[in-house]
């Protein structure tokens, strides 16, 4: 990974942009214009709190430092409330009574919190208010939020909660350091140096967080080590823990449902043994004596491998429901995830739904079924999995993947709020229409429910987090979302780019319509059309759609998705087909049945169709897959242009790193076109039309490459 040196102050000239890391996020703290300082000035001159309570000391601190850097003053903090103070309240307290917020914040969730303009006598006040310290800490982020972003507000009345109680990032984390899917470095996690040595960054990762509204983690791998739960991890787990509590934040881990035989050499794991449910107990014990606030577990169980109730012929719900048993007298969850795909000759994208909706009801209330966005694997575009609208009597979430895993990992400038927001925003139509994928999950539709989301961290340790400095808005926009989904993908752009970079409109506007736009492109340069599952054997970077490796299971082969044929290509789900239509509910399942409905997006997902049909655009299906090939392509080498023409608003080492990776991405990209459309040309048999760019390599070529990513997991 390309390591950065700490800020290159240059201080010979003013008019120099300060080379930057990237290493301070989206807490960045510049100097404001004078115009704003003097505003500031006006309204704010001290802070109050009760420096008694951790969290709301961290919160003071946090507009002391914002307050320095904006080069608004050096804010002093006192317990009493002096005129042009920000005052930092909890309910129940003397202030919150003598200013009368108690009624309105008896009412607010615990996350919640409200930011008001206050004139108490003579004193002008900022009041951030909240039922929770760590709900100040929230508000506090979003008072310093609005005056990063330009929008400072003559009066404030802001309330504000969030749309799901769990937010919550999964690491893949490995306990040797290496990150499964991780490509941003070795992991944040040093456990070799714990519990003794504390790395500072374990407190910024909190903060930056705690800054977005993540309120939950899972630090390794859902591959889990069992050795997690030996005594020695759990004493360097409590670590964690206490570094994270000031900030809001629960510390969940990841289990091997086999840890009883494993690690004490019970004859077996069966989760209707009474000695292995009595394990459990005596291990849930042991946590909660040493973190008292822990969240639970999180278990991939009978998945890819991994051990779970069905080796002893348990159902989904045996197994999760006797690790609830053991968590329940002290409040912990279990987050049982629904990627689950065993070998069996059905259609992998219907197997969750096969698993999970028989026992629909079955299992314990705190239990939540975790569910990736699709009902495969994290593809570039998939429709939402059907379970969303399936399991109407249990608890689910969405599992996002913040990593980019099927997106060209950190070298590929990807924003992808606009697939979290069409996810959330599908209509899974299970209560008739609005019955979107986010309130099915978020408790509008189903008010007694745990409400939970989940991404995949792209965190590691190189400087800039995430490997790449625009993967940072993808963490970004996940806790945004997570906290109010209502929030499109340009909102949360445009604040992520004024926070990161700077607000000048001319770099704002162009840099946020390329974001907006980068979904889309590797859609086009990968798999346009509803095309998945193309990648390369074992690390997913690049195209391998001619993929056959001996012995290997169908599923795990390009060949079983595409199905390229001289007929045609494509995957044919509907009822003449797997059926996976039939898991959704009306009118969807007859949309996406009817090849003249079905949107063309999504066709290949659910139709095998013939290269000659004519596409709504009027080409033939092959010229329409050739267009979006190039279009991908072409989009790249756009971003490539807009970026270099930004240079005079970027300092030179991000501008550099950035334009780094889009070179390699503009490659990329054309790997992606020619190796597809000459693969799939072996089946069309008919020219790429002549108005497109010629392929540049020999399909003889690239079939002969193979890259060595063992260093990525």
């Amino acid at each position: 990974m390309i390591r950065y040196s700490i800020f290159i102050i240059l201080l010979f000239a003013t008019t120099h942009i300060i080379a930057e890391d990237g290493s301070r996020l989206w807490l960045r703290y510049e100097a404001l214009p004078e115009s704003q300082v003097n505003e500031l000035n006006k309204r704010v001159i001290s802070i109050t709190a009760d420096t008694k309570i951790s969290t709301i000391v961290l919160a003071a601190k946090e507009i002391q430092a914002a307050f320095q850097g904006f080069n608004a003053g050096s804010l002093t903090i006192s317990s009493s409330i002096n005129d042009r103070s920000v005052v930092l309240i909890t309910e129940g307290t003397i202030h919150s009574k003598r200013l009368g917020l108690d009624k309105e914040l008896k009412t607010l969730h615990s996350d919640g919190f409200i930011i008001r303009s206050v004139t108490d006598g003579r004193r002008e006040l900022i009041v951030i208010a909240s039922p929770t310290p760590r709900g100040v800490l929230y508000g506090t982020f979003h008072f310093i939020r609005t005056i990063q972003t330009g929008n400072l507000a003559a009066e404030y009345h802001v309330s504000s909660e969030p749309k799901y109680d769990l937010r919550m990032l999964n690491h893949w984390d490995n306990l040797n350091g290496t990150i499964e899917r991780g490509y941003a470095g070795h992991s944040l996690w040093k456990w070799e140096e714990l519990p003794n040595t504390i790395s500072p960054r374990y407190a910024e990762y909190a903060r930056a967080n705690a800054s977005i509204g993540i309120n939950a983690m899972v630090p390794n791998n859902v591959n889990a080590d069992p050795q997690i739960l030996t005594d020695s991890y759990l004493h360097k787990l409590r670590v964690l823990a206490d570094i994270f509590r000031p900030y809001g934040i629960k510390l969940f881990v990841s289990v091997n449902f086999a840890s009883p035989a494993v690690l004490d050499h019970l004859e077996n794991s069966d989760p209707l043994e009474p000695d292995v449910r009595e394990w459990w107990k005596r291990k849930a014990s042991d946590i909660y004596n040493l973190i008292p606030d822990f969240g639970g577990f999180l278990v991939k169980a009978n998945s890819e491998g991994q051990p779970g109730p069905m080796d002893y012929s348990r159902t989904h719900a045996d197994g999760a429901n006797m690790l609830a048993e053991a968590l329940k007298p002290f409040g912990g969850l279990v987050i049982w995830r629904a990627f689950v795909y065993e070998p069996e000759d059905i259609d992998r994208a219907k197997m969750a739904y096969k698993e999970f909706v028989p026992f629909d009801g079955e299992f314990a209330n705190n239990v939540i079924i975790q569910i990736k966005n699709g009902p495969v694997d994290f593809q570039p575009r998939e429709p939402f999995s059907p379970l969303f609208g399936a399991m109407h009597k249990t608890a689910t979430m969405v599992e996002f993947q913040i990593t980019q895993e099927y997106l060209g990992f950190s070298n590929h400038l990807v924003f992808q709020g606009p697939l979290y927001e069409e996810c959330l925003k599908s209509d899974t139509y299970a209560y008739g229409p609005r019955s979107t994928v986010a309130r099915m999950t978020d408790g509008s539709l189903t008010p007694n429910r745990h409400k939970a989301i989940a991404g995949v961290a792209n965190i590691g340790e190189d400087v800039n987090w995430c490997g790449h400095h625009f993967a940072q808005a993808n963490w970004y926009t996940f806790g945004r979302q997570a906290w109010n989904h209502a929030l499109t993908s340009e909102q949360i752009a445009d604040e992520w780019i004024r926070m990161t970079f700077n607000s000048t409109p001319d770099f704002v506007e162009p840099i946020k319509e390329l974001m907006i736009d980068s979904r889309e492109a590797p859609v086009n340069y990968m798999m346009p059309l509803g095309l998945h599952h193309l990648f390369a054997w074992e690390h997913h970077y690049g195209p391998e759609p001619w993929c056959d490796i001996p012995g290997a299971r169908p599923d795990w082969l390009p060949r079983y998705y595409h199905n390229a044929s001289v007929q045609g290509i494509g995957f044919d789900r509907t009822r003449q087909g797997s059926g996976a239509v039939d898991q959704y509910h009306p009118p969807l399942n007859h949309l996406y049945n009817d090849i003249t409905t079905c949107p063309e997006e999504l066709l290949l997902w659910f139709h095998h169709v013939p290269w000659g049909y004519t596409m709504k655009s009027g080409r033939s299906l092959w010229a329409e897959l050739a267009h979006k090939y190039q279009q991908g392509v072409d989009s790249v080498r756009r971003y490539q242009k807009i970026w270099d023409r930004l240079e005079p608003y970027v300092d030179k080492q991000r501008f550099s790193h950035v334009q780094s990776k889009l070179r390699i991405q503009a490659r990329d990209a054309i790997w992606w076109r020619d190796a597809c459309m000459l693969y799939f040309q072996t089946y069309s048999n008919m020219p790429i039309p002549y108005e497109l760019e010629r392929p540049i390599h020999d399909l003889e070529d690239l079939m002969k490459i193979k890259l060595d990513m063992r260093h990525h997991n």
